[in-house]
């Protein structure tokens, strides 16, 4: 056998090598081919799977605890909504017609300064409607029950009556001496002043002091305790009646385009929140004619003898008129008062500078 040469033996073992790397690339490519085939076969069984699952019902079911977390964060955790949930429903506005709505017309301002305010401005008590009897009988004629009405009034002056106090939540016999029940002006006058009215010329200050929209028969202790007080300082004691009370304040400032303070929005905001379909005030409120009311009776007629001068006022203190009256601090003088005499109680009723 003859024997190879050494570049025979080279080149042969190049061969090898050759081969050897080819033989070892196939191999590596088969591995890596059988390491797709499995991965592609298992892509191919998760879009079976995905395939085969309906997305609509995982979509549904995802939504609805998301809908029951927003609509606790609206409740609150008792369910009476937070403060944040209000907000959102009033920010499409009340509903037309409600107290509410009537609100959110109004003007939210300062308070204005007090600067010339009088009460004798509003003519309270004068015969604003022509109809021959002064406001405060007007009132007693409507508001009170099982009338009795003094002879020679005209039909006009209530001596006895029955009360339904929607302050007090009481009913109650109109006393007058001493006079139990007074005038409520629902939006105080000195109210209405630092609010607007202090632009109003005469006849529109008489109007508003004898609105029968703004007047209200009430316990004379409740009405010296409110004063010239807004929604936020004071509220009527009968909880049942507030949100009529400030659905009529309402009322009024619209009527007479009046604004509320930021505070006083607030407070009638809470109370409304309690009945927010409380409809915006509309009752009538008008007066009854002379000797018109409830039950009316009229009393026997009698005489009382003419007074002495100085019969005419109680103790050694005398006013003039009612201004002076008030200027002492000492209106309304009532009958048995040092300073009443009938000259300052146009109506006998026994209460004089009301």
């Amino acid at each position: 056998m003859p024997s190879s040469s050494p570049s025979d033996l080279a080149s042969t073992r190049l061969s090898a090598r050759v081969l050897l790397a080819l033989v070892s690339l196939l191999t590596i490519a088969l591995l890596a081919g059988c390491a797709e085939g499995s991965d592609a076969n298992a892509g191919g069984d998760e879009v079976s799977w995905s395939t085969e699952e309906d997305p609509t019902p995982q979509e549904t079911q995802d939504s609805g605890p998301a809908e029951d977390a927003e609509a606790a964060v609206d409740e609150g955790e008792d369910g009476t909504g937070t403060e944040d949930s209000e907000e959102v429903g009033r920010a499409g506005g009340s509903a037309t017609g409600t107290a509410l709505a009537m609100l959110d017309e109004l003007a939210v301002k300062g308070r204005a300064p007090k600067t010339g305010y009088d009460a004798d401005l509003f003519k309270w008590r004068s015969d604003a409607d022509h109809n021959g009897c002064d406001t405060r009988n007007d009132v007693l004629r409507r508001d009170l029950t099982d009338i009795t009405l003094k002879a020679g009034t005209k039909g006009c002056v209530v001596t006895a009556g029955t009360l339904d106090d929607e302050y007090k939540g009481e009913s109650y016999a109109f006393d007058r001496s001493p006079n139990n029940i007074d005038i409520d002006h629902i939006v105080a006058r000195s109210n209405a002043w630092q609010t607007g009215a202090a632009k109003f010329d005469e006849e529109t200050l008489r109007e508003f002091g004898n609105d029968p929209l703004n007047l209200l028969a009430v316990s004379s202790s409740l009405n010296r305790q409110k004063g010239d007080a807004d929604a936020a300082t004071w509220l009527p004691p009968h909880k049942a009646y507030r949100c009529e009370y400030v659905a009529r304040q309402i009322a009024i400032k619209h009527k007479y385009e009046l604004w509320v303070v930021k505070a006083e929005k607030s407070a009638m905001e809470r109370v409304l929140s309690s009945c927010d379909e409380q409809p915006a005030f509309a009752d009538d409120v008008s007066w009854p004619g002379p000797g018109d009311g409830d039950n009316v009776t009229t009393e026997q007629e009698t005489k009382k003898p003419a007074e002495s001068k100085s019969e005419r006022s109680s103790g050694s203190t005398y006013f003039k008129n009612c201004a002076a009256a008030r200027e002492a601090g000492a209106a309304p003088v009532r009958e048995g008062d040092p300073g009443y005499g009938r000259h300052l109680d146009r109506d006998g009723d026994g209460i004089g500078c009301e």
